[in-house]
């Protein structure tokens, strides 16, 4: 099967749900956040449909035969970088009988065998052999039977995939993110320290819904630790890419930590920065202090959303650099984190309640219909509000 024939099979372009949505441009329906058939219908036009999704960065499989297992939706995912240096995502399904190929999260090998009928494919995702195919039909060819490779794209070591042939190109799509995950990134060349993974009983929605608004009010740290207030912008891409960005210059030493350190910006190649890139409709990248961080979202169902997050380091970083940002990363802004430990809470919080009746809406400097791309203040919950209409567009759903 060629990529076009898998992206045909996952369109699901007949799939229709009757929902009602609100006439007024700044509520929406709670409805989305739990309805069965609603999110069926996501996965099909937004996961399957003309989307690129952020799937890894280059120094997650740095080597010859590394290979990440991931998800799109519900898709199981497989990428492998290839003994030619290319890295592509397949997916991780057999040409024979589609028995999932890796299941262990990362990996290196030199060649990819099913475990069922020891069918055997290389780093390229070509059948290199099969067992007993003396008694296969006569117009067998191995040529036929390579693995189901998606369409991919490379940025600053970012690997993106989408199914569609349709989607806009990697340039269009990221559009003006480019320069904010430049902010974040610098020049791509990273290294993996790490991963933490938490299972959220929320909606994708409630997860990738999260503002610049919450973050003082919410989080106790930001007062412990008297971490300033600094303005910044938030842009909206007219992909419904969201970014929030402001210049964060240190926070002062309150007592509250025994040791001060680990807020401490060290980092002299990159102006201090809060930057989030929030990519529709479930990734982010993030640099926060000194923290360099990708976050990948995946649905597990209508109340249930899987995070991983990543932290790296600049290859350049010298080992003091490297404690420094391990220490960041595993403390201040993953699951757990003293910065961002309420998130989880309110997630949850916002699930628990999303089977009560009626709408939920945002004020926060709501003035009336917006469209992107367009920049706002940067606690502005409008920016939201453009990812909920581009996302009612993608849905069909009309206005009450």
């Amino acid at each position: 099967m060629n990529q076009s024939d898998f992206a045909a099979g996952r369109q699901g372009k007949n799939s229709t749900v009757q929902l009602r949505w609100p006439a007024k441009f700044s509520e929406v329906p709670k409805e989305v956040f739990h309805r069965e058939d609603v999110y069926r219908v996501e996965l099909e036009r937004i996961f399957y449909g003309e989307h690129w999704h952020m799937l890894c960065h280059r120094a997650e499989i740095p080597n010859p035969g590394d290979f990440k297992t991931t998800h799109i939706g519900e898709a199981s995912i497989l990428i492998v970088h290839g003994d030619d240096g290319r890295i592509r995502v397949f997916n991780n399904s057999c040409a024979h009988r589609g028995t999932q190929l890796k299941t262990i999260s990362r990996g290196n090998s030199a060649e990819i065998e099913c475990p069922y009928h020891r069918w055997i494919f290389n780093t390229r995702g070509d059948l290199l052999g099969a067992p007993g195919t003396g008694d296969f039909p006569g117009d067998f060819r191995k040529e036929a039977y390579g693995l189901t490779a998606l369409r991919t794209a490379e940025y600053l070591g970012l690997i993106f995939a989408t199914f569609r042939d349709s989607t806009p190109g990697i340039d269009e799509y990221l559009g003006e993110t480019k320069r904010y995950v430049e902010r974040a990134l610098g020049d791509g060349r990273l290294k993996l320290l790490g991963y933490q993974k938490v299972m959220f009983h929320t909606n994708w929605k409630a997860y990738t819904d999260n503002c610049g608004y919450h973050g003082p009010l919410l989080h106790v740290a930001f007062r412990l630790l008297k971490l300033p207030a600094s303005k910044g912008e938030q842009f909206i891409t007219r992909h419904s890419h969201k970014i929030n960005y402001a210049e964060f210059p240190p926070g002062s030493n309150t007592g509250f930590l025994n040791d001060f350190s680990v807020v401490e910006i060290r980092d002299t190649t990159t102006p201090p920065q809060n930057t989030v890139v929030n990519f529709f409709p479930a990734s982010h990248v993030v640099r926060n202090l000194d923290i360099v961080n990708l976050r990948f979202g995946f649905p597990r169902a209508p109340d249930r959303t899987e995070a991983h997050y990543a932290y790296f380091a600049h290859q350049d970083d010298d080992a003091e650099m490297l404690r420094h940002r391990i220490r960041q990363g595993s403390n201040l802004i993953g699951p757990s984190g003293f910065v961002s430990l309420e998130d989880g809470a309110v997630f949850n919080r916002v699930q628990a309640a999303a089977g009560t009746a009626g709408t939920v809406e945002f004020q926060k400097g709501v003035t009336g219909r917006i469209e992107a791309p367009c920049l706002l203040e940067r606690a502005s919950e409008a920016g939201n509000l453009i990812r909920w209409e581009y996302y009612r567009e993608l849905m069909g759903f009309e206005r009450d």
